[in-house]
Order: C-alpha cells, then structure tokens, then sequence
C-alpha cells in the first residue's frame, strides 16, 4: 500500500459486530440493508463472507468500502464475481470498480444512510455530513463498485 492508500483494520467489536450482523443476514433479517458478500480469495482460493451495506441509488447498487483497501476489495480487484446474499435469497453478481472521478456522489448517499454506522472509518478530516466536493477530496481512498447481474 502506498501513503495515499486508506485501511482501517477491524478491532474486536467491528469483528463481532460483523459477525452477529453476517449471521442475522444469512438467516434473512435484514439489518439496515445488511447483506453477505462471499468473494473468493485470491491467495487462499477460499471462500470470505464479509457484511455490507449495498446502496441503491438511481436504479443502480453500489457497494462503498469505507474502511478502504480491504481484504474483500483486493479480492474482489482479483475476481470480480461474487455472490450477495440475505437469508436464501442469493444473487451471483460483478462487481466493477467505479471511476475515482464519480464516486464522490455516491460515497456522499451511502454516508447519508450509514454514516452512524462507519463515520469512524472516513480517511482524513471526512465526516459522515462531508459535502460531496469534501469527499471527491478523499474519493481515491474509498474504492465504490458498482453491481451487475453476472450471465
């Protein structure tokens, strides 16, 4: 990771707060819009099950990865097909990463509805009220994908 590169490490309650929450969304409750992502390892080849938070947001899904160049964006850099699921519901999708230049307005919805939820994770003097010319600032920091159908 070079010095422009964002990562914020879990600690033991984001662990465990994952958990309860990955465990809720695979029996199907949805907490907060919770899903499971299941991305492949691109070292280890096994499975990795991470709770996010996917935005709608003009009739397109975003996932923001708030705590930055995460184990799940790296893998998902390296295979982009995944599976989002809640409960029995699972959709195999790809995950294209969105250009640094348009991911501002969308960071900018997904702090409006999560921001109690990861305000603490923001790089740099973000918070979760920043102005959207605030976060095109740090926006290279903050990988967004944009979520298609797969085949």
């Amino acid at each position: 990771m070079n010095a422009a590169t964002h990562y914020i490490p879990p600690n033991r309650f984001d662990r465990a707060f994952n958990a309860v929450v990955g465990g809720l969304a695979r029996l199907g409750v949805n907490v907060a819009g919770a899903e499971t992502l299941t991305v492949i390892g691109w070292k280890t080849g096994r499975p990795q099950e991470i709770p996010v938070n996917p935005l709608t947001l003009d009739d397109d899904e975003f996932l923001v990865a708030v705590r930055g160049e995460t184990q799940w964006v790296r893998n998902v850099r390296a295979t982009a097909t995944v599976e989002l699921r809640r409960g029995r519901r699972v959709r195999r999708v790809i995950l294209e990463e969105v250009a640094v230049a348009d991911r501002a307005p969308i960071i900018a919805a997904y702090l409006a509805k999560w921001g109690w939820e990861v305000g603490r994770f923001l790089p740099g003097h973000l918070t979760p009220g920043a102005s959207v010319d605030e976060i095109a600032t740090e926006a290279a920091k903050l990988p967004v994908f944009i979520v298609r159908p797969a085949g």
